[in-house]
């Protein structure tokens, strides 16, 4: 079994977890907060609009007035979060084909 230069860090499931929860948890707030923002402030149109990736396919979606304003924005969201990842996740000194 080759050496690795690089430390373990034995508590990296632990912090995983921890920082999921909290994404989840402040998604959950921010959707409860809008929700209660839309039903106390009554009239007016709604408009949503989001993207799902499943593997290497997006499935983007909108409804309202401004949905094709969410849709774009979202897209551009997941083009950025896209690169963010490639980027974040390259290891230097290793060449990849």
């Amino acid at each position: 079994m080759p050496e690795t230069s690089e430390p373990v860090d034995e508590n990296a499931p632990r912090n995983f977890l921890a920082i999921f929860i909290l994404g989840f948890s402040m998604t959950l707030v921010g959707l409860i907060l809008i929700t209660v923002a839309a039903t106390v402030s009554g009239g007016g149109s709604t408009s949503s609009g989001g993207i799902i990736f499943i593997g290497p396919i997006p499935i983007v979606f909108g409804a309202g007035p401004g949905a094709s304003w969410l849709i774009l924005f979202a897209t551009v969201l997941a083009v950025l979060s896209v690169i963010a990842f490639l980027i974040l996740h390259r290891r230097p000194g290793i060449a990849r084909l």
